[in-house]
């Protein structure tokens, strides 16, 4: 009987897709062992949230509502998710492998004495073994690793797992971790955002990337509308990106995000193993480059040999149709 804690994200009050989640995965992980799966969401209006959980199983949730941890500090949601897990003492602690996900796991784990295992694409228990799977090597290779710590502490890639929803009824509580002045060693003095109005690169289902083979930034003006007619997120290789083509938020690869959609369309991208590392896990591959021994083919579960600038509007065009 397993019992499992996952750390719910939200921003501005409304859930992240990672949340649902993390949600599903917990609830199916408790259900295998008999166990129970709750969780905890960091925030000082996170009610709405926790509710919001209940449409994905979620039966219970811990909400830490400190008004000093509106916005994120390392030290300090560590030690606020530390003192929840010394009351509860799960045996398993979920997070997502996002930006905040990857700074946070490390440093709970590290005040438990443990360590984390990041950004695993597979998680599950065989009998009463926790095992997880999670890339190496740049993506080359699988490691599978079975977890025999007193508590485990896991990062799941986002989009690894389908979201499910089975709506119940939620019980939520508050619990106040007494953190000091101390805890705060560092602070958010400001937010800089932008307007963007797509999805969230590494949290979207459909991705369209372009890499060298656009030529130029104005060229991504075709992506840009490819993507817009598919409601997807806009990518870019690390050649775009050191071209000053695209910002280095968009950058897809093992220097900059690591991606797993249901759908990834790779446009002027030869496939380097930098940039492969970042997008190989990728449910449905598409490539299109006008080099027939592009590397990309490789990965690719569809590739058009092809000039991208005159596939990419008949594409978008067919695309309009059918949506």
């Amino acid at each position: 009987m397993a019992k499992i804690l996952f750390f719910a994200e939200q921003r501005n009050g409304e859930l992240r897709k990672t949340a649902a989640e993390l949600a599903t995965i917990a609830q199916r992980l408790a259900a295998k062992t008999g166990g129970t799966a709750s969780a905890v969401l960091i925030g000082p209006d996170t009610h709405s949230c926790a509710e919001g959980l209940g449409q994905f199983g979620v039966k219970q949730a811990t909400l830490i509502t400190d008004s000093n941890l509106a916005n994120y500090s390392t030290t300090a949601y560590a030690l606020a998710v530390h003192k929840l897990i010394d009351k509860i003492n799960p045996d398993l602690v979920l997070f997502t492998a996002s930006a905040t996900g990857r700074d946070l796991s490390p440093a709970v784990a590290g005040l438990a004495g443990n360590q984390v295992y990041s950004d695993c694409t597979q998680i599950d228990f065989v009998g009463s073994t926790l095992k997880v799977q999670r890339p190496v090597f740049a993506g080359k290779t699988l490691m599978n690793i079975a977890i025999d710590n007193k508590i485990a502490f896991v990062s799941l890639r986002p989009n690894s797992y389908p979201i499910k929803e089975n709506a119940c009824a939620i019980s939520v509580d508050e619990f106040d971790p007494g953190l000091d002045e101390g805890a705060f060693t560092a602070r958010v003095t400001e937010f800089k955002t932008s307007e963007a109005t797509r999805p969230e690169l590494t949290e979207a289902d459909i991705i369209v990337s372009g890499g060298r083979g656009m030529g130029g930034p104005e060229n991504f003006a075709g992506i840009e509308a490819l993507a817009d007619t598919l409601g997807a997120a806009v990518g870019a290789s690390r050649a775009a990106v050191d071209a000053g083509w695209r910002p280095h938020s968009d950058q897809v690869g093992q220097t900059g995000k690591t991606v797993s959609p249901k759908l990834y369309i790779a446009c002027g991208i030869s496939g380097a193993i930098q940039h492969l590392a970042g997008m190989s896990s990728s449910k449905i591959i598409v490539a299109v480059n006008k080099d027939a021994e592009a590397p990309i083919f490789k990965a690719a579960t569809y590739g058009i040999v092809g000039d991208l600038f005159a596939i990419t509007p008949v594409l978008d065009a067919e695309l309009k149709k059918i949506l």
